[in-house]
């Protein structure tokens, strides 16, 4: 039986005060189960911006859409993990990655290291958190168990996934080879379909099976889908107009046909939770309200 659906949105763009709270009471009234927020230079900083979100809202969670390990010492996280759960009223998410942008780290001056060893640094920081916020003596205490997802989509990553994520992120896209700014290129749906069942083989043995979630990177809501995907193929000049309708990170179309690709991918991928970014928040809120409760 299928999961029902959740919907997040992940705030990117940094905001003063007043328009930080009201965007994010916004997306409460949208019907966004999630509120989230990345962990990128020039962005705004994860845990405070989470708890102001809290402080304006009543409803969705609150979740780190994914905070780069390679910025964060594990004792410190685990402080601002608890006080952030803390504070929110346990509906904290703790979304954790190995970090895909070389220049941030070149600007903070932090080490950013071969696939691997990000990798390496994710697991321990992984598996000292769980030790921390898992031990009575530590403090602060969270509410409760914080969910952990994890987002990547290389074979170590998915098997670090199922080994200890609540939810399972997927990009639908990796990183360029040689890029140190973070560029991605989309995968095909038969790429996405193996790495789901790559994760899906590894994660057997789990006792309760992991929610999945797909990041969605664009929305449009129209009767001329194709127009909606031209910008799309400048950066991706290989893509056809027909290639890029198929990817499962687009939705372009009419609300029916966005509605009945978002069933179709549930179905095939196992994704019940999709989070679209801040700018598509709006136009993807009546598919929020068409699959509510579904």
């Amino acid at each position: 039986m299928s999961r029902p659906f959740r919907f997040g949105a992940s705030m990117i763009v940094p905001a003063p005060a007043e328009e930080w709270r009201a965007k994010c009471r916004r997306a409460e009234e949208l019907g966004y189960d999630v509120i989230l927020v990345p962990d990128h230079l020039g962005m705004v900083a994860p845990f405070p911006a989470l708890v102001a979100a809290a402080e304006a809202t009543e409803r969705p969670r609150l979740g780190t859409f994914v905070l780069n390990a390679g910025f964060w010492n594990p004792a410190l996280l685990a402080r601002e993990v608890a006080t952030t759960d803390a504070l929110t009223g346990g509906r904290l998410e703790l979304g954790l990655g190995t970090g895909y942008v070389q220049a941030e780290h070149d600007t903070a001056g932090l080490p950013y290291g071969s696939p691997g060893q990000r990798v390496d640094r994710l697991r321990r920081t992984i598996e000292e958190l769980g030790r921390l916020l898992g031990s009575p003596e530590h403090q602060p205490q969270p509410v409760r168990k914080v969910p952990l997802m994890v987002g990547g989509n290389g074979d170590r990553m998915l098997r670090l996934t199922a080994e200890h994520a609540d939810i399972a992120a997927f990009t639908g896209a990796r990183p360029v080879p040689g890029d140190t700014a973070g560029k991605l290129l989309p995968i095909t749906p038969e790429e996405l379909d193996e790495r789901v069942a790559r994760y899906q083989d590894l994660a057997k043995g789990r006792a309760e099976p992991a929610e999945l979630n797909l990041l969605i990177q664009l929305v449009a809501i129209t009767d001329d889908p194709e127009a909606a995907v031209r910008p799309l193929l400048e950066h991706v000049p290989d893509l056809t107009v027909e290639q890029a309708l198929e990817l499962p990170l687009v939705l372009a179309g009419t609300l029916e046909e966005i509605t009945a690709k978002v069933l179709a991918q549930r179905e095939r991928y196992g994704f019940s939770y999709l989070t679209v970014l801040e700018p598509y928040m709006e136009a993807f809120a009546p598919v929020v309200a068409e699959l509510r409760g579904r």
